[in-house]
């Protein structure tokens, strides 16, 4: 598989590239947020680890433009350590992040959960079930598209997961915890505001009534659940 490294700093990029490179995977660079960019468009990565402090397009406009042509993971890579610039990333689309310093294990770490996630939707189509239906809802396995009335809801790769996920499992509560070994694939290094932002995130584009939820719903104190 093949993954963009982009970071302004070379001596990173080079400690993520000859690691990566070390696990099988095909890796290419970019160092400002323009090439980044470019590179995207015309390599098609499997994963993209963005930095978010980027000379010429910072990485959060970079995560924005690039979610509106690709559908691919994206981790960012950011030295900031305030709550408001974890939660712009999430916001802009990204899949999660990864605050500097941080150790290369973490790293490989996140990027092979990403991975082994999507090639487990890639592979794991039941033929039986390929669309599952509740009321005005369709989730279809083949086209990775959520519909609701009929229209299709513009998700993320991981908001699709978390739809699919909650929907296989429909009426069971799962602690935030565990929608992250679940639905992300591994235990978590940090917090767990990740599933929090995707789980609203989600409910912006599913929801039709913002003020009462009835899909995706949360039990206090314990998790949320697939109504």
């Amino acid at each position: 598989m093949k993954i963009l490294v982009v970071d302004d700093e070379h001596n990173i990029v080079d400690i993520l590239k000859v690691n990566l490179e070390r696990e099988g995977y095909t890796v290419i660079v970019a160092y400002d947020g323009v090439q980044a960019i470019d590179v995207a468009l015309s390599q098609k990565p499997d994963l993209i680890l963005l930095d978010c402090m980027l000379p010429k397009m910072d990485g959060f406009d970079v995560c924005r433009k690039l979610r509106q042509q690709m559908n691919i993971p994206i981790l960012m890579l950011t030295a900031k350590s305030e709550e408001i610039d974890k939660v712009l990333g999430l916001e802009l689309g990204a899949d999660d992040y990864i605050t500097k310093p941080f150790s290369v294990r973490e790293v490989l770490a996140r990027v092979k959960a990403q991975l082994r996630r999507l090639t487990f939707l890639e592979n794991a189509h039941d033929v039986s079930s390929k669309v599952l239906s509740f009321n005005d809802i369709e989730i279809d396995t083949d086209r990775y598209e959520v519909r609701l009335n009929g229209k299709v809801i513009d998700l993320t790769l991981r908001e699709f997961e978390l739809v699919l996920f909650l929907a296989r499992n429909k009426g069971q509560i799962f602690s935030r915890e565990a929608l992250l070994e679940k639905v992300w694939g591994y235990e978590y290094f940090g917090d767990v505001r990740t599933v929090d932002v995707t789980v609203r995130r989600t409910r912006e584009k599913l929801e039709p009534d913002q003020q009462n939820y009835k899909y995706i719903l949360t039990k206090r104190g314990v998790g949320y659940y697939f109504d």
